[in-house]
């Protein structure tokens, strides 16, 4: 879930499209220095955000490339996007990620920032990015864990729509979850493996991540920064597991 004020997050198209990163804080600083040592050089050839909501990231991705380019579903985002754009190096595109409107062995980099658990074939989105990367192109995958205590994409409830976050929701059997929260899917780590079984990659890096908490920051102060740093401790312990989202780098043979 991207950290902006609750107006923002509450739109209505937070069940079905989750909310882009409107603000650029600890947590998104930590997040793209994570892709930059992980895409290596690549982040200096021709990068794709699959999913670039309203342009946070790829404003940062094409400072660095030698073009950027993102494609988005919802044109408004798209609009917003390109009006606040920070390089002249890169373009946006009206599309889905189940059809990417590239050819093969395009792209040197890919992102893909918590979206594939609100496309409607996840399977079908990782091969058209697998498809566009070059060979030795690299994605750098974010999406969510179902290890998390919370569902932080809200929930369904005698059919009307709960926004924010809801505790436990994801250690519910998988069919129950799924009736709770049937806009977004959720991913263990054999899920992924699975999602990625019979393609020509291999992973270079899987992990799990603990959030930055930005905004219980704001709120808390010295408080919010203990959490911080407690939980992202344990990014190095087999406590991970319970963090919020996965963070694998998939490279093309």
């Amino acid at each position: 879930m991207a950290e902006g004020t609750k107006e923002q997050w509450h739109s209505d198209k937070a069940a079905d499209r989750g909310e882009p990163s409107y603000v650029w804080r600890d947590g998104q600083k930590r997040r793209f220095a994570m892709i930059r040592d992980a895409a290596d050089d690549r982040m200096k050839g021709i990068v794709l955000e699959d999913g670039c909501g309203v342009g946070s990231y790829l404003y940062r991705l094409a400072a660095e490339a030698s073009f950027a380019t993102g494609i988005e579903i919802e044109y408004d985002r798209l609009s917003i996007a390109m009006k606040n754009r920070i390089s002249e190096r890169f373009s946006v595109a009206n599309s889905t990620g189940e059809n990417l409107p590239f050819a093969s062995d395009t792209f040197d980099l890919i992102l893909s920032h918590e979206v594939i658990e609100h496309v409607d074939d996840d399977r079908q989105c990782v091969e058209e990015m697998i498809r566009c990367l070059k060979p030795g192109g690299r994605l750098a995958l974010f999406c969510p864990n179902r290890g998390y205590p919370f569902e932080t994409h809200g929930i369904y409830w005698k059919g009307t729509y709960h926004f924010g976050n809801k505790l436990f929701v994801n250690y519910l059997p998988r069919k129950l979850r799924d009736r709770l929260a049937p806009h977004v899917d959720i991913y263990t780590v054999k899920d992924l493996e699975n999602l990625f079984h019979g393609m020509p990659v291999k992973i270079v890096k899987k992990t799990i991540l603990f959030g930055a908490y930005d905004n219980i920051i704001q709120r808390t102060g010295g408080f919010g920064r203990f959490l911080r740093a407690s939980l992202q401790m344990l990014e190095k312990t087999p406590l991970k597991k319970f963090g919020l989202s996965h963070f694998w780098i998939i490279e093309k043979n």
